[in-house]
C-alpha cells in the first residue's frame, strides 16, 4: 500500500508540475508580446494550460469535488458507489461466473486428467494422506471431550429410541420379498443345510442321534442289531442322501410346496411387522432390552476405547502402517484414474452438471455478495482505494493532456496563419 501511495504522489507531482510549467511558460510568452519564436510558445503554452485544466478536472472529479465545490456530476465514485457495486457485481456474475463460459474453462483444464496427475505424485499422495491422518487423529481428541461424549450418547440413545425396529425389519423383509428374491436366500440356506449334510461329521452326528433313539425308544430291539456301529452309519448316510434328494427337489421346482409355506410365512411375518401391536411390542422390547443392557453398553465402549487407543498409538507412528496404506490408497486411486479414460470423462461430466445445476444459485449468491460488502465499506475509504489503484495511471492523463493540448495548440496556430 505504501509503495502505491508513493507512486500516486509521484505521477501528481509530476503532472501538476507540467501544469504549472505551462501557465509559467503561458505567462512569460504572453510577457514578450508575441514577437517570434514567442508567438508559437504561446499557442502551445496556452492550449497546453488548458488541456492540463480539462484533464485535472475529469481525473479529480473521479473521486472528489475539485477544489471542495459541490459541483453536480463530481466525485462521481463516492456518489455512485452503490450502482458501481451493483454493476461490478452483475459484469462479474454475467462475464466470469456464466455457466458457458465456467463450462468452457472447466472441459479446458480436464480437470480429471489434472487430479489423476496430481495424486499419481507421490508426495503429493503422502501429503493428502498427511492430512488426513492428521484429521483423524484431531477429531478423536475432540471425541475425548466428556461434553462432546455426552451429546453423542444423548442424541444416539434418542435415535435409537425413536427407531421403529419393527417397521425398518419389515420393509427390508419386503425389498428381499420383491421378484422373489427371498425364495434365493431360501435357495442359499438349503444348499448350505446340504453341504453340510454332505461332511463325514454330520453324517457321524446323524448316526450318533439314530443310535441314541434306538437305544431309547427301542431297546430290546436295538440288542438284536448286528453290526450295529455299521448299521447306524449307513442309516445316517441315507437320511442324509434323502436330506439331499429334498433339497434337490426343491431347488429344481419353483413351485415346490416348500417355497409356497416358505413364501406364506415370509409374506405373514411382514404383515404382522407392520400391524400385529403384540409382535411390534414384542420387537420393541428386545430393543429396549439390548440398548438398556449395562453389559452390552460397557462391551461396545470397550471396543470403542481399543479401537480409539489403537487409532492414537498408530496415528503417533513416524512409519505409521495406516498412514502408508492411506498413501497407497491415494496413489492407486490416481493411477486408476489415469488408466480409465470412461472414468475421467464420468468425472469431467459430472463435475459439469454441478456448474450447471449450482451455477446460477452461485452465481448470484457472489454477486449478491460483492455488491453488499463493497455498499458496507465507508464511501471515503473506498474511492481512497480505488484512486490509490488506478490513480496513478490516470495521472498520465493528465500528463499526456498537457503535452497533446500544446501539440494542438501549435497545429492550430498555424492553421490560424495559413487562413490568414
Amino acid at each position: 500500500m505504501e509503495n502505491r501511495k508513493r507512486l500516486l504522489t509521484r505521477n501528481k507531482r509530476i503532472a501538476t508540475g507540467l501544469m504549472i510549467g505551462a501557465a509559467v511558460l503561458f505567462v512569460i510568452a504572453r510577457l514578450q508580446k508575441g514577437h517570434g519564436i514567442w508567438e508559437w510558445v504561446a499557442a502551445f503554452a496556452e492550449a497546453a494550460m488548458v488541456g492540463a485544466l480539462a484533464d485535472w478536472f475529469a481525473v479529480v472529479a473521479l473521486f472528489r469535488h475539485p477544489l471542495g465545490l459541490p459541483i453536480p456530476h463530481t466525485a462521481i465514485i463516492k456518489n455512485k458507489q452503490g450502482v458501481i457495486a451493483g454493476n461490478l457485481a452483475n459484469f462479474i456474475r454475467d462475464k466470469f461466473l456464466a455457466s458457458d463460459t465456467l463450462i468452457a474453462k472447466l472441459r479446458a483444464y480436464n480437470p480429471a486428467e489434472h487430479l489423476a496427475g496430481y495424486l499419481m505424485a507421490q508426495q503429493h499422495a503422502a501429503d493428502l494422506s498427511k492430512g488426513g491422518v492428521r484429521l483423524l487423529a484431531d477429531s478423536l481428541d475432540f471425541i475425548d471431550d466428556e461434553r462432546v461424549q455426552q451429546w453423542l450418547r444423548a442424541a444416539l440413545s434418542n435415535r435409537i429410541e425413536r427407531f421403529d425396529l419393527a417397521g425398518s425389519v419389515g420393509a427390508m423383509l419386503q425389498a428381499l420379498r420383491n421378484d422373489n428374491r427371498h425364495q434365493v436366500v431360501l435357495d442359499d440356506l438349503l444348499n448350505r443345510f446340504a453341504a453340510w449334510l454332505a461332511t463325514e461329521q454330520a453324517q457321524a452326528r446323524l448316526a450318533g442321534s439314530i443310535d441314541e433313539m434306538v437305544t431309547k425308544e427301542y431297546p430290546i430291539l436295538s440288542v438284536f442289531i448286528p453290526n450295529r456301529e455299521q448299521f447306524t452309519r449307513g442309516a445316517g448316510e441315507k437320511v442324509a442322501g434323502r436330506i439331499n434328494d429334498f433339497i434337490q427337489n426343491v431347488n429344481a421346482d419353483p413351485g415346490h410346496e416348500l417355497r409356497q409355506s416358505f413364501d406364506t410365512v415370509v409374506t405373514t411375518f411382514i404383515a404382522r411387522l407392520q400391524s400385529d401391536p403384540e409382535l411390534r411390542t414384542k420387537v420393541e422390547g428386545i430393543k429396549q432390552e439390548i440398548l438398556h443392557n449395562q453389559t452390552i453398553t460397557e462391551y461396545a465402549l470397550s471396543i470403542g476405547n481399543d479401537l480409539k487407543g489403537w487409532l492414537q498409538h498408530e496415528l503417533q507412528q513416524p512409519d505409521s502402517m495406516l498412514q502408508q496404506k492411506i498413501t497407497a490408497a491415494v496413489a492407486g486411486l490416481g493411477s486408476t484414474l489415469s488408466n480409465n479414460q470412461g472414468l475421467k470423462d464420468s468425472l469431467n461430466e459430472y463435475l459439469a452438471k454441478l456448474v450447471l445445476h449450482y451455477g446460477d444459485r452461485l452465481r448470484n449468491a457472489v454477486a449478491g455478495h460483492i455488491a453488499g460488502t463493497v455498499q458496507t465499506w465507508d464511501s471515503a475509504d473506498y474511492s481512497n482505494e480505488i484512486e490509490l489503484s488506478i490513480g496513478s495511471d490516470l495521472q498520465f492523463i493528465r500528463m499526456n493532456g498537457t503535452l497533446v493540448g500544446g501539440v494542438i495548440g501549435l497545429l492550430l496556430h498555424a492553421l490560424a496563419l495559413l487562413l490568414a
